[in-house]
């Protein structure tokens, strides 16, 4: 039987650690940083992306935050914004040691999402 991608990415310890470092790079990054300066809660946010990651690669854990539609409408993101957070997730994903397989694998949720993020 074959792993799922949240058994891949190494459970909920890794993925925490992946979530950790992928919010430092956004909060880094200039083309996207203004918009996590604005988040209040840090901690939630985080909480949120390793609940988002895990739920969303096979995990148990239970996402409780907004659907991603509702996350990003009215933010107006544009293709470079996405790209340059796109571009965090590999990054982070390269630091925490996780191989090309399941690089590509989150890669192709994160454009699946596209629509649901870029001007909405």
């Amino acid at each position: 039987m074959a792993a799922t991608l949240y058994e891949r990415l190494g459970g909920v310890e890794r993925i925490a650690a992946l979530a950790r470092d992928l919010l430092e790079l956004h909060m880094t990054n200039p083309l996207i940083k203004t918009r996590f300066e604005q988040v209040k809660d840090r901690a939630r946010l985080e909480q949120n992306t390793i609940d988002f990651i895990c739920a969303g690669t096979g995990g148990p854990q239970i996402y409780k935050g907004k659907d991603v539609l509702s996350a990003h409408r009215h933010m107006n993101i544009n293709e470079q914004e996405l790209v340059a957070a796109i571009d965090d997730v590999m990054t982070a994903m390269t630091r925490n040691g996780y191989g090309q397989a399941e690089k590509n694998d989150v890669l192709a949720i994160l454009y699946s999402l596209k629509g649901d993020v870029v001007r909405v």
